[in-house]
């Protein structure tokens, strides 16, 4: 069974992913909506919140993703942990943009219909910053295949 195709639709399907960090203050969780390109994970947070500066001072955090159920035979998700890095203003940043609006179309509403949204307009307005989460180790999870099943997988770029 080809466990990374199921763990792609999974991503597709889901808007948030949880963050996980710890520093001085203990751990912590914080979700995020996501937009999922190349390999990484693109999500627009405030650069003085506790998710964001404690990933990166600390270079690693985990992370994950999963379905809403009401059963445990139909519990599936990513675990995950890797990397958060800013990503600078640039085509990267104007793709992971763009498909964020296409995913989350709702972020129009906070911009007059007349208002050019372009990277700088967004992150000014929400008061954010980009950032890219590579995971380096991911595991898909999976009850209904099996009670407690987990397989590691690898996300290809490009």
């Amino acid at each position: 069974m080809d466990y990374e195709t199921l763990a792609l639709k999974l991503i597709e399907e889901q808007h948030t992913m949880t963050l996980a960090t710890s520093g001085a203050k203990g751990p912590w969780a914080a979700p995020v909506y996501y937009v999922f390109l190349e390999s990484a994970f693109y999500f627009f947070s405030n650069p003085s919140s506790r998710h964001i500066e404690e990933s990166l001072k600390s270079r690693r955090t985990s992370a994950a993703i999963f379905s809403p159920v009401t059963g445990w035979q139909d519990i599936r998700g990513l675990q995950m942990s890797g990397a958060v890095e800013t990503v600078s203003p640039g085509a990267a940043a104007l793709r992971a943009m763009r498909s964020y609006l296409q995913k989350f179309p709702f972020t129009r509403d906070f911009f007059n219909p007349s208002d050019l949204i372009d990277f700088k307009a967004f992150s000014v307005r929400f008061r954010v910053s980009l950032y890219r989460f590579e995971p380096d180790l991911a595991y898909y999870l999976d009850n209904s295949i099996k009670f407690g099943f987990r397989e590691r997988v690898h996300f290809k770029k490009g």
